[in-house]
């Protein structure tokens, strides 16, 4: 890809990484088709589909930039229609003829431009993303839809990366990378990234209350490596940068505190409880079928129940993943008690505990 498709690297002022890649298209059919091209985007578009071509992979790109939409959960998308495809759930007439095997380059490019205009029925349909349109599709097609609370997976494997499944599934926004970074102990060797124990909730709240406070001061995540004691870094910077006095301890509250607020905010929608925090049917109950020491794993039930008990007991919040009383009074949201007290007498007079 550098060789022959990367034709300007940028960054931000004084950045030392700049990871923006600028694509260039210089010959074929796609020539001129000029997009940003990064790991995530290549990976849904590329591999994911089966689409082994730089070129195509750079033109639908583009077509995500052009039709403003996210170059994950459309590469994420077209992969979900392809498996469908596949299995007989959806047929060329679904398609309009769209030949929609994985590895067909062509068609991966004209079904993203057909989920940016909306073109036809499967346009259209896709265009809602991979929950809905599995829910329009009907005949099974929820086993092949691979998002968590509506949000579309990023590219890692979560079967085998077991402590990024629970942070994923527990995140407020959905398959997320950049809400807790969970992935990273289980790529790094400090745990045993094929089973989930106990202790792996703490991985996880750590990393989401850390990123939540990277993201609201605006600090790039790619540097949050670089801190040689993170909060107390953090601090001084913001105290240097703003002239407003901060402990590291007030931060590590201020990240318990937007996530417990995010947390509540879904519970308001009646989406934030257990029963949300999910993963997909192909983490769950597809395991891995390639050769090599992580062949057969998968996420079951019962160690990811262990997950979300231990995620949820750290974070103090119920079983069925609820902030207590206590915890919001704790961090000062005495305002969204109700909310939550709201949603237990609820869920207590459907018979829960």
């Amino acid at each position: 890809m550098n060789e022959r498709y990367i034709k300007k690297i940028i960054g931000c002022a004084t950045c030392g990484m700049r990871c923006d890649h600028i694509g260039v298209v210089s010959e074929g059919p796609y020539k001129g088709s000029t997009a940003r091209v990064e790991f995530e985007c290549l990976w849904a578009l590329g591999p994911n589909c089966g689409v082994d071509r730089l070129d195509a992979i750079i033109e639908a790109i583009y077509q995500c930039d052009h039709y403003g939409m996210d170059g994950i959960s459309t590469g994420v998308i077209v992969g979900f229609a392809m498996d469908c495809y596949e299995h007989g759930i959806l047929t060329a007439s679904d398609t309009d003829g769209l030949d929609l095997h994985f590895g067909n380059a062509e068609a991966m490019v004209e079904l993203t431009k057909r989920i940016g205009s909306r073109k036809g029925w499967l346009g259209d349909v896709l265009a809602e993303g991979t929950m809905r349109a599995a829910e329009k599709i009907g005949k099974g097609a929820v086993k092949y839809a691979n998002h968590i609370k509506g949000l579309e997976l990023p590219g890692y494997e979560l079967r085998t990366l077991k402590t990024a499944a629970l942070g994923f599934a527990v995140s407020f926004r959905g398959a997320c990378h950049l809400r807790s970074g969970a992935y990273s102990p289980d790529m790094k060797g400090k745990v045993d990234r094929l089973k989930i124990e106990k202790g792996r909730g703490k991985l996880v709240v750590d990393g989401e209350d850390l990123y939540n406070v990277i993201d609201s001061l605006i600090l790039c995540k790619f540097s949050r490596g670089i801190y040689y004691d993170t909060y107390e870094d953090i601090a001084k910077y913001y105290t240097l940068a703003t002239g407003i006095e901060i402990t590291p301890e007030e931060l590590v509250q201020a990240g318990k505190r937007i996530n417990n607020l995010a947390r509540v905010l879904n519970i308001r929608e009646g989406k934030g409880t257990r029963e949300y925090d999910q993963l997909p049917p192909k983490i769950m109950e597809v395991p891995v079928p390639d050769e090599g020491f992580a062949k057969g794993a998968h996420v079951n039930q019962k160690e990811f129940d262990i997950g979300l008990d231990d995620y949820y007991e750290v974070r103090g919040w119920t079983k069925e993943g609820i902030p207590t009383v206590e915890k919001l009074k704790e961090l000062g949201l005495q305002n969204l008690v109700p909310i939550v007290k709201k949603r237990m007498a609820k869920k207590k007079g459907k018979g829960g505990k």
